[in-house]
């Protein structure tokens, strides 16, 4: 995945050939889950015509200023990647674009082609990345909530060891948070923490004065020895880790020795058992609130699934009291009915009875009458 090091390659390249040139022709794809909040029109039209001043990044987004606002930013997820026509950009994987492929790339999200006859095409084959066109891309998220950049803006080695001590959280899971420190990503983060041979679940406050400055130092020289290559992974040095986290569990060595996966901060994370050890307090701690962590999940799901069982339960005795009530309503409606009826009926008897004595009395009152 596209980190400091290969957003920063990519504008360099942007900035070393396209600064200063104008926008003669542009092409937005119509894929709103990558082109973000403009229609592929109005994107088109707010380009042509501008020219390119600078190129910018943060962490590892990228956005080129133009003569005048809305400038396009370029927010690289999985797979982004910035290509530019004849010229040597570095590649990493997933970017899925080769030399042989048509130009532009049926993955290119925007193509700019410039008053010189430069082109370039910031791609996406997994569409994951966002672009966007802002008056002020710095100002606002996802760049605005970003802490300072791990490479423009490092902090101190007295600032980092500092901050370190007052936060109680594994430090693999604290440097991918892009809060804290924008730019480093899980390969960057694997790399620096095996050459500061420090154990991704260690606890940052628990980290000694020696381990944050070597963590400090590895941060510089990864990210500057990555960048002297133009980010090109295949010049990585031989001994990096990087090399061979990707291989298989079981399978993966460097330099002879045993590389283990485990999941901290949501992510696949590759480190040295025999070099980064996780001993004393912050290793029982980590334990501990692991253990924990496991009984709450637990826990919440055993929860939810009473819950629903309960849900369950609920809905089906109220089916069936619903059904017991309807099944009662008919029956007292049809006794109703059938009292409603008999009523009916023996009403009906009673004043034919009433009629007859009333007949029979008149007429005997006739009779008396005659005699």
């Amino acid at each position: 995945m596209p980190e400091l090091p290969e957003v920063e390659a990519a504008r360099r390249a942007v900035q070393d050939h396209c600064c200063g040139k104008r926008i003669v022709r542009a092409v937005v794809a119509d894929d709103s889950k990558v082109v973000d909040g403009v229609s592929p029109a109005e994107f088109e039209k707010s380009l042509v015509g501008r020219t390119i001043i600078a190129a910018h990044r943060k962490g590892k987004n990228m956005w080129l200023e133009l003569d005048s606002p809305p400038f396009p930013s370029f927010q690289f997820g999985m797979s982004g990647a910035i290509y530019i026509k004849g010229v040597p950009v570095t590649k990493y994987k997933r970017s899925a674009v080769n030399d042989a492929d048509e130009w532009p790339s049926k993955y290119s999200k925007l193509f700019i082609e410039l008053d010189d006859g430069l082109e370039f095409s910031f791609t996406d084959k997994r569409r994951f990345a966002k672009v966007r066109l802002l008056q002020d891309p710095a100002s606002v998220p996802p760049i605005s909530e970003l802490g300072p950049d791990a490479l423009l803006e490092p902090m101190s080695a007295d600032e980092f060891a500092d901050s370190l001590s007052k936060k109680k959280i594994a430090i693999k899971a604290l440097l991918l948070d892009q809060a804290y420190i924008a730019g480093i990503g899980n390969w960057v983060a694997d790399e620096v923490l095996y050459q500061a041979r420090i154990h991704p679940l260690r606890t940052a406050s628990s980290l000694s004065r020696q381990d944050c400055e070597q963590l400090h130092n590895s941060i510089e020289e990864v990210i500057e020895k990555a960048l002297a290559v133009g980010a090109d992974s295949n010049q990585f040095p031989s001994n990096w880790i990087f090399h061979f986290r990707e291989k298989k569990p079981g399978k993966a060595y460097v330099d002879g020795k045993r590389i283990e996966f485990i999941t901290v901060g949501g992510r696949t994370t590759a480190f040295v058992p025999e070099l980064q050890k996780l001993t004393g307090a912050s290793s029982e701690t980590v334990k501990g609130r692991s253990r924990r962590e496991a009984k709450s999940s637990s826990e919440e799901n055993v929860k939810r699934s009473n819950k629903t069982e309960r849900q369950a339960e609920n809905e089906e005795a109220s089916g069936s009291f619903a059904k017991r009530k309807k099944k009662t309503s008919a029956a007292d409606d049809k006794e109703g009915h059938q009292k409603k009826g008999a009523q009916t009926g023996k009403g009906k008897q009673v004043s034919k009875k009433a009629a007859k004595v009333v007949k029979t009395r008149k007429k005997v009152q006739k009779n008396s009458k005659k005699k």
